[in-house]
């Protein structure tokens, strides 16, 4: 088995929580394309900005963590003509972690004075150094069998 690969997904604060409960990741309001750089293995951990899409109180923080869990998006319909592609994701038991304390520590944002232009696309890789830095900010204790690919 490869090493997973370590991701962060962008999403309010509140549709990550709907997520977890749904068992499901949807990015970039639901496009395939950013979906299909995932495989079946793979860790995603959501950075919200904010509490609510579009305006609300702040938040910065890494709010969930877990496996990607299938081989491919699906297309899921939620009504009103709005089809948005996910993938499915065994979640792990984890409190949100904020991001400013871990400036430093991440590679993907040390030294930099502008660190959330990172996130401007909505799905970025980061390496498995930086993914155990946050989950384990996250108080996140990855599976087994992920522990024994590190």
């Amino acid at each position: 088995m490869n090493a997973p690969r370590w991701w962060i997904a962008v999403a309010s604060a509140n549709h990550a929580a709907r997520g977890v409960q749904g068992g499901y990741m949807q990015v970039c309001h639901g496009k395939v394309a950013p979906l299909r750089r995932l495989v079946n293995g793979d860790v995603v951990i959501y950075y919200a900005p904010g509490e609510e899409m579009g305006g609300g109180a702040p938040c910065q923080s890494f709010v969930s963590i877990g496996t990607v869990c299938n081989d491919a998006p699906y297309p899921f319909d939620m009504g009103g003509g709005f089809v948005p592609h996910r993938r499915d994701v065994a979640y792990w038991p984890a409190q949100r972690a904020a991001i400013r304390p871990l400036l430093e520590q991440l590679a993907f944002t040390r030294g930099r004075r502008n660190w959330g232009y990172a996130f401007r696309f909505g799905l970025l890789e980061i390496s498995a150094e930086d993914g155990m830095t946050i989950a384990a900010a996250m108080g996140a204790e990855p599976p087994v069998a992920l522990q024994l690919t590190q």
